[in-house]
This record gives C-alpha cells, structure tokens and sequence, in this order.
C-alpha cells in the first residue's frame, strides 16, 4: 500500500484543555508522606507540590509551542492511523537520511536537542557527515494516533517507519533511538536489511537469543544478567502493571495531573544522570513540556500499551536473528545503574557491532542529558558508512 503524502501540521492546544488542566491542578487533593523518606517511596511530595504550583501559575506553554512550531511538524497516514513526524532536513546540500525514535516515558521533545548538531554539524565542530533528520511520535504517544487494536509491537512499528521513510523519497537511510526506540530501530534492520544504512543505538532494549546452541555466558554477562534483576527487583514495578493492566493504571493518570507528572518523572529522576536534581538537570520547562503533550493528548494511556503489546504479542528473536548491518552502540555511565552497564560481548550476540563508545556521564535519555556527545558518536558512525 502506498503511503499517503505527508501534510504540514501545526501544535495548537486548546485554551479550554489548558484552563482545565490548572483548575484540576489547584484542586489536587495530596496523599501523605512519611517524614524524611525523599523520594525512597517514589516521587517527594515537596517537589511535586512547588512543579505543579509553577504548572498552573508560571509555566507558559504558549511560549513553548511557539518553539516547537518552529521546527517542521507533519502528519501521514499509515494503516489508517496518522502519524506525527519532525522532518529536518540537513542544512547544507544532501544529508544522510536518519530516523531517530524515543521510547517511554518520553516524547519527540527528547530528541530536537539533537537538530542543530547533526543537520549543520560543520557549525558545531562536529567531525562528520550532515543528516537529514526523521524524528517520528511513537503511536498512541503525544500527536500520533495508535491502532484501536493490540500488537502494537517493536516489528509493527518498523514496518511503519519504513514505510514513512518512503514517502519522503528515501530509500535507505539510517535508524537509530533509545529504550523502545532501540527496538524499532533493530526490526527495522532485521526486517528490511537492504534499506538500512547502519543503526545507531543510545541504549539496548531487545535481550539476543541465549537458548540452545548458543555460546555460554561470559562473567561479564552473567555479572550484568544478576545486576538487571537486582535493578528489576526494586524498579520495575511500572513494567509490570503496564504490561499487564494498562488501563486500570490509565485512569488515575488521564484524570490526575498530580499523578501523571508524578509517573512520568520519577522516571526521568531514576534513570537519567540528574544526581536526584530534575530541574537542575532539565530544567521545568522542559519537563512540563512533556507532560504537557502528554495531558493535552491524553496518550499516557495508549503510550503504556506499549507493555502489554510487546510482552504478550512481541517479538521472540531466535538463534538465526542477527542484525547484519553495520551497528554502534553508545555506552552511556548511568544508563539505569553503573554497575548496570552491558559489556560489549552481550551486544555482539544480536548485532554486527562496529562501534562501541563508552560514555563518561549520561543515562537512559541521552539526546537531551548528552545531546552533543550523542551527535559526535551518530556522525562519527555513519561517517565510516
């Protein structure tokens, strides 16, 4: 089936949705805490009641759209749902095509830091190639619709993208993300080799086969398997009723802006390099931008789906499941737990690795925690491509 054209779209959240979401701010009824526990239990009452107060009375998302519409916004129809996409292409004559994808609990926000470093990277002092850049909404995340249907999988959604690359007129190109993201990416390279230049990856979301007749694990992946499930065992608790009651979950979180910020950024403190400090690290206007899309679009629902599709209706990768193409991965130090970090033998098991760079600070959301040494790592890759 061929791809409908791509039309321009325009960010315009309703003044009735933004009235609406201060008075239920202003309204929030607040749980307890115990006295001195922080964020032990999850997120600090203290800091959400000072985030929330500048949400309804400082936070000035009109300004923020007006940024964000000044990047090149679009929609597609692919399998009968629309797809939100910024398209930025390089600034100076032909770039290498590049589609990049977030993952949970985030949004195409994440990666625009990358933009002005990869599309004019000679401006940058960046040593390589220039990109055209494909930065896509995951669907059922922020202004991207998701099939009314399960199997909403890392495979399905390669297949979207490819075919969203086509109609913009490429025909290879690179892939590359973080966290979900990574997965496509993957598919996308396992699915249709001969259209993909190399991949990129900020982070491993999909384990390699380990069954019969593959080579035993090292001590080093025997050491990082027994990390993750000490992670899992106190950290994973949202994976778990995501993946298996996303809806009962999506209530509490479409209704609530409380609870939403509350879910979303307790993520962004526990799995990026903030040293317990978001707001030093991101800054409040970007965090409550994302939230943001995430409230106006009600999507924390359709983007917790994710879970559910992946675990119970995902992909299996067998022993004959090796990504062929030229890969990288960036390394980046606090990606979950130091002690957390993947050597690089557990990596070899799925892709052809080509690159593997070692991070010295970052974590799980590296294009807006590192966005530079994220660009200098994609442009030193896919200029030996």
């Amino acid at each position: 089936m061929t791809p409908t054209a791509p039309e321009p779209y325009t960010i315009h959240v309703e003044d009735a949705v933004l009235d609406d979401l201060r008075a239920r701010i202003r309204n929030t009824r607040w749980p307890d805490q115990v006295p001195g526990i922080g964020w032990a239990q999850g997120t600090e009452l203290d800091y959400l009641r000072g985030l929330l107060d500048y949400w309804a009375d400082g936070f000035d998302w009109r300004a923020r759209e007006r940024e964000l519409n000044a990047y090149r916004h679009h929609r597609v129809e692919l399998d009968g749902i629309r797809v939100h996409f910024v398209h930025a292409p390089a600034r100076a004559g032909d770039g290498v095509p590049l589609i990049l994808t977030h993952g949970w609990p985030s949004t195409f926000v994440e990666l625009l830091g990358l933009v002005p470093l990869l599309t004019d990277p000679a401006a940058h002092g960046i040593d390589g190639p220039a990109f055209d850049l494909v930065l896509p909404s995951l669907p059922g995340y922020g202004f991207s619709e998701r099939p009314a249907r399960t199997g909403v999988n890392y495979r399905y959604v390669a297949g979207l993208w490819h075919r969203l690359m086509r109609s913009l007129g490429y025909e290879r190109y690179g892939a590359g993300g973080g966290d979900f993201g990574a997965g496509v990416a993957t598919l996308m390279a396992l699915d249709e080799p001969d259209r993909v230049i190399g991949v990129h990856l900020s982070n491993l979301e999909l384990p390699p086969y380990t069954g019969p007749g593959s080579r035993p694990l090292s001590d080093a992946e025997r050491a990082f398997l027994d990390d993750n499930a000490r992670w899992a065992s106190v950290e994973r608790g949202y994976s778990a009723i995501q993946s298996t009651k996303p809806q009962t979950l999506g209530y509490g979180l479409t209704d609530s802006p409380a609870g939403l910020a509350a879910w979303i950024l307790e993520k962004w403190r526990t799995w990026t390099d903030s040293g317990g400090d978001l707001d030093r690290r991101f800054g409040r206007d970007f965090l409550l931008t994302m939230v943001t899309i995430y409230w106006a679009t009600r999507s924390i629902t359709p983007s917790m789906r994710d879970y559910a599709d992946n675990r119970w209706h995902g992909v299996t990768l067998g022993p004959d499941d090796v990504v062929g193409v030229p890969t990288a991965v960036a390394v980046f130090d606090h990606e979950f737990a130091p002690e957390g970090t993947p050597p690089r033998e557990w990596a070899q098991r799925l892709y052809r690795l080509t690159r593997w760079t070692p991070m010295p600070r970052g974590g799980h959301f590296a294009p807006a925690e590192e966005p530079e040494l994220l660009a200098r790592d994609i442009a030193a890759f896919f200029a030996g491509q």
